[in-house]
């Protein structure tokens, strides 16, 4: 990977033998590694069995989970926030594992559509809760810093699984209770 990284450099017409450069090769394949750590991740070691037995059936909402991507597209930056909602069914989720889960969908190459999708799915999967809701609020880096270079976009997606999907009551008592 870093002797792709010298290539790209060099094909935009900058000398790598330049005291700025010479060590960036090694520095932009070690970070580029980092940002897409999410591939070398895996449900089950994420969740670490951090499945409790609970007799909650109210809504657990963890909110403003910060998230940093790539878009898949341009391999430029998305930067935002993911809501995630869900009803327990006899089990609840450690906590810091909502937001690990984000994560490891978010350090791989994406799009914000998929990457709501699979966050849903996911705690769907592990929790078995009796709906799923993910609302995520990002920045794109590609619309802002070429293309249309708008810098106030921002873009919303949602998923909505089970009763979230199935009651306008429960998503509107979900809606009112994040802060978009």
């Amino acid at each position: 990977m870093e002797q792709q990284f010298a290539k790209i450099i060099e094909l935009i017409g900058e000398d790598l033998e330049r005291d700025g450069l010479k060590d960036t090769p090694a520095r932009a394949a070690k970070a580029f590694k980092f940002l897409n750590r999410g591939y070398s991740q895996n449900i089950e070691d994420v969740v670490n069995g951090a499945l409790f037995e609970s007799n909650s059936d109210e809504m657990v909402i963890v909110e403003n989970i910060e998230l940093y991507s790539l878009c898949e597209h341009h391999l430029l930056p998305f930067i935002g926030k993911c809501h995630v909602a869900y009803i327990p069914n006899g089990k609840v989720l450690g906590l810091s594992k909502v937001a690990r889960v984000v994560d490891m969908f978010a350090r791989r190459l994406q799009i914000q559509e998929k990457l709501t999708q699979e966050i849903a799915e996911t705690i769907q999967q592990v929790t078995k809760a009796k709906g799923v809701a993910v609302i995520i609020e990002a920045q794109h880096m590609c619309m802002m810093m070429r293309g249309v270079e708008k810098q106030n976009s921002l873009m919303k997606t949602s998923a909505m699984l089970g009763a979230f999907r199935n009651s306008v009551a429960t998503r509107s008592e979900f809606l009112s209770l994040i802060t978009c």
